[in-house]
């Protein structure tokens, strides 16, 4: 430790804030294993860390561990060995600088687990899509308790409730898992909603994922037929007496006013059943019904380390009265539902319809819903005003009509997992901005549980497609790091015995439900399945974590030699369905899998890039010789690839990208086909022309090749197919079809072959393109052998039309900050960097350009702090100018 100043030394102008570990905050019951704990650091007085040291203990005294050296405060393994079971542990850091140790930081409190539940699972006779079953059990406490626990998980969704208060802020526990393995656990601190004598637990339960309907073949019971409440209640008295409540033959069952609760459908309730005050003591329950138990394997139920579902956002609803309904506007598209009051009379039917858009007549459009039924309905028990609201489902929907009363208010409560937000965005032009905004508002709708495609019909599925274009920029705008870890342990759940990876994760789909003739259509698709390597890397970039590539290694390894299997002795896939450059905007409206660019090409790509992504993170938590191996398998595909599809790559705007991007196309030949690109470009002046997989790749491809006229061409075109098209027709959401609301105001029919219809007005796939946004619009991005923005690439590219760009991302050292604007002849930047960071200048200058750092030439690198840059007569992307070339092809 000779490196290490004295510990005596003190630097008291550096302080370590935000001590934290990979789990959301304030989650209790954390698994026990492998916590890791990361920290930011402020400082007037040094620049880096050169070493820290850990505090830590389990209630007596505090344990200094022995300093280390280095910069780590990212993921950094947490001292003591595994968490106590059911308590807590207690931590302490303070870093060493140049200057001498900072004081030591606020303490981190983590809860560990308890390993195994004994209490039993609990279930009650009940229908699928019949009344809820309502729960309770009466207990008599002989003090008020110093600590008490509850742990609670269900086969089904629960909402719990102690002494007629809930237990927490929650909707839809305990998420959605491959349940046939996995199903989480959540603890709560119920200390303060217990008292001394009598004390009564009331939980409802519901279909929700485990066997409602899922999918669009109307199918259920995908995990099972019998609804299941698993609680075990620990209460600690003043006297040290443990007193245990479990899930067992002594609970009482019966139902009560929610005659009906489905995720499509809806839910129907008659207030007029509620038997009320059941979940408080007193209530007098001999005439309900008991339990019985269910023999469930309890290695199913684990500590939750997955952000809950809570609410978001209240949007008050805009209110207008159209001949027997009162018609409701929230502004924006959700996912969640309506909280309405309403005045009317004891057995008034109150209906709430939901919808995303509107027909001209001002309609509900309902027909993209499918066979989702998306209504709630109420009887109500009494004269006078109500206040309404459904329980265990949700809904996509900016519009809603209600009938059956006079409707005082109407507020949209959007609902999400709970992922912080990471980022801000802000710049001279308004449908940028509002872009943003959009795919902020997808994510957020989308991220219910599960990263799911759209919240509104009978799907709602954890698409992988979807998510492996979406991860980078679901990384950049929110803090989704277990969100997405928790969904990746799924993927891995559900991938084949032969390592293949599902279409939709948790995985409830069948061959059978593409009309499949033989081969296998939601398995190992390229794209797809590619999400097993491409999320986890995009989360090590983002965050700096090499958390997930640890978690997902083996996953990595097993698509991998999946694909090398099916390549065989030929080197490259089989002709086979894939799912391709979905929605490519020119491919037949009821084929989306049709697109311009070769299927088989988009395959190979994708196992290229795949295998290179493996020997990365071989070489980062692996093993090397596997690395080498990774590398030359990547190699070798590209090359195959290259020789087959090369010149019909070159043909269209995602083969050319993909080419770019996944490294396919020789060092040699990327500039020419960088070339070929811009041409396809402006020979479409601007307008897009790739599906889900083009899309993501699209603009870096521009950008890395030099071609900014033709990426800012592109993203600020106006006209159909675009992404600023969507915001001029007023979205406040990304749409799946690039023409789901078409250029005469009418709305795409979504016709498929297959029968199904498939329009949505909610689908962040498209929306990935903000990450790019923050890279090169803003000028923000992480370096990858330096990732979590260690090192920060800081690359801002104006374009004519946008003269000022503000922009914010929380990254895992503290926040980065980048102001710019163009000022008469010259850009200003003001830009902060965090400490331990290290931002690489790689300004616009141009030929006659001066770039200086206040008053002296700019360096290469900045340390932390707030700088001011300018570059006079920066270079100055100009969409007209690629346009104008397009004559020239």
């Amino acid at each position: 430790m000779t490196d290490l100043p004295p510990s005596a030394r003190t630097d008291e102008g550096t302080a370590v804030w935000s001590l934290r570990s990979q789990h959301p905050a304030g989650l209790l019951g954390v698994p026990r294993d492998g916590l890791r704990l990361s920290w930011e650091v402020r400082s007037t007085s040094a620049a880096r860390q050169v070493g820290a040291q850990f505090a830590w203990s389990d209630g007596g005294d505090w344990i200094e561990e022995s300093p280390f050296e280095g910069e780590a405060s990212i993921a950094v393994p947490a001292p003591g060995g595994p968490l106590p079971e059911g308590a807590s542990r207690h931590f302490r850091v303070r870093v060493a600088t140049e200057a001498g140790w900072s004081p030591w930081s606020a303490e981190l409190e983590v809860e560990g687990a308890v390993d195994r539940l004994e209490a039993a699972v609990i279930t009650v006779d009940s229908d699928a899509e019949g009344p809820n079953p309502y729960l309770r059990r009466s207990f008599t406490l002989a003090d008020a308790p110093i600590r008490a626990r509850l742990r609670i998980s269900s086969l089904g969704l629960y909402e719990a409730r102690v002494n007629g208060e809930p237990v927490d802020d929650e909707h839809l526990a305990p998420g959605w898992t491959a349940y046939q393995d996995r199903i989480l656990v959540a603890t709560h601190d119920v200390t303060s909603a217990l008292r001394e004598g009598d004390n009564v637990l009331a939980v409802r339960i519901a279909d929700g994922w485990y066997r409602g309907r899922l999918g669009w073949r109307n199918k259920r019971h995908h995990y099972g037929s019998a609804l299941g409440l698993l609680v075990q209640l620990e209460v600690e008295l003043a006297d040290g007496s443990i007193v245990r409540v479990d899930s067992d033959d002594d609970w009482r069952s019966s139902v009560g006013s929610l005659l009906m609760t489905s995720l499509y459908d809806g839910c129907d309730v008659d207030l007029r059943l509620e038997p009320h005050g059941w979940d408080r003591p007193g209530f007098d329950d001999s005439a309900w019904g008991g339990v019985c138990t269910l023999d469930v394997d309890r290695a199913v139920f684990q500590p939750r380390f997955a952000p809950p579902v809570r609410t978001v956002a209240e949007l008050t609803g805009t209110l207008s009265v159209r001949d027997d309904r009162t018609a409701v506007d929230l502004g924006q598209n959700i996912a969640g539902w309506m909280r309405i009051v309403v005045r009317g009379e004891a057995g008034d039917t109150v209906v709430v319809r939901h919808a995303e858009v509107l027909e001209e007549d001002g309609a509900l459009h309902v027909a993209a819903l499918r066979t989702a039924r998306a209504t709630d309905t109420y009887i109500l028990d009494r004269d006078g005003e109500h206040v309404l609201e459904p329980a265990f489902t949700f809904h996509g929907f900016q519009y809603a009509d209600v009938t059956g009363a006079e409707v005082i208010s109407a507020t949209g409560v959007a609902i999400s997992s709970d992922t912080p937000q990471r980022s801000s965005f802000r710049s001279s032009e308004w449908a940028l901005d509002k872009l943003h905004a959009n795919v902020a508002w997808s994510q957020r709708d989308n991220f219910v549980s599960v990263p799911t495609d759209c919240p509104q019909r009978d799907e709602r599925l954890g698409w992988t497609g979807d998510a492996q274009a979406f991860a980078a920029t679901a990384a950049t705008l929110f803090d989704s790091d277990a969100f997405w870890r928790s969904w990746l342990v799924d993927l891995e759940i559900d991938q084949d015995d032969d390592g293949a990876v599902a279409a939709v994760v948790p995985n409830i789909i069948e061959d059978t439900d593409f009309d499949s003739t033989g081969q296998s259509q939601i398995m190992g698709r390229a794209g797809w399945a590619d999400a097993a390597t491409i999320v986890p890397w995009a989360l090590y970039e983002s965050t700096g974590s090499d958390e997930a590539l640890r978690q997902q290694l083996c996953s990595m390894r097993r698509w991998v030699d999946h694909l090398e299997r099916r390549a065989g002795d030929v080197g490259l896939l089989p002709s086979e369905f894939q799912f391709g450059d979905w929605l490519d905007p020119d491919a037949p409206g009821d084929r989306p899998w049709e697109a311009k660019v070769s299927g088989d090409f988009v395959a190979n790509a994708f196992f290229s890039w795949s295998a290179r992504l493996l020997a990365r993170a071989e070489r980062l938590v692996g093993d090397a010789d596997r690395a080498v191996a990774a590398d030359a398998l990547a190699d070798r595909v590209a090359d195959a690839t290259w020789q087959r599809w090369g010149d019909h790559a070159s043909s269209t705007q995602s083969g050319c990208a993909l080419a770019i991007e996944f490294g396919i196309a020789p060092a040699e030949e990327v500039a020419g086909l960088g070339d070929r690109l811009a041409a396809l470009v402006r020979e479409e002046d601007g307008r897009i022309a790739t599906g889900f997989l083009g899309t993501p790749l699209v603009l870096p491809a521009l950008t890395r090749t030099g071609h900014l006229d033709e990426a800012y061409a592109m993203l600020l075109r106006r006209e159909a197919p675009s992404w600023l098209y969507q915001v001029e027709r007023g979205a406040t959401t990304v749409w799946e079809r690039w023409d789901a609301l078409r250029p005469d105001g009418s709305i795409h029919p979504g016709d498929m072959e297959t029968g199904e219809g498939m329009l949505s007005f909610n689908h962040y796939a498209y929306g990935a393109v903000i990450d790019w946004v923050y890279r090169t619009v803003a000028g923000l991005a992480p370096v990858g052998d330096r990732p979590g923005y260690r090192e920060i690439r800081v690359a801002p590219r104006p374009s004519v039309g946008i003269t000022e760009v503000s922009a914010e991302i929380r990254s895992s050292l503290g926040p980065i900050g980048i102001d710019w604007r163009l000022e008469g002849n010259a850009l200003v930047v003001d830009l902060s960097v965090p400490f331990g960071a290290e931002a690489v200048l790689d300004l616009p200058a141009g030929p006659e350009s001066i770039v200086r750092l206040g008053d002296a030439p700019a360096p290469d690198r900045v340390g932390p702090g707030i700088h001011r840059l300018t570059v006079t007569a920066p270079a100055v992307a100009d969409p007209a100018r690629a346009l104008a070339q397009r004559s020239a092809v």
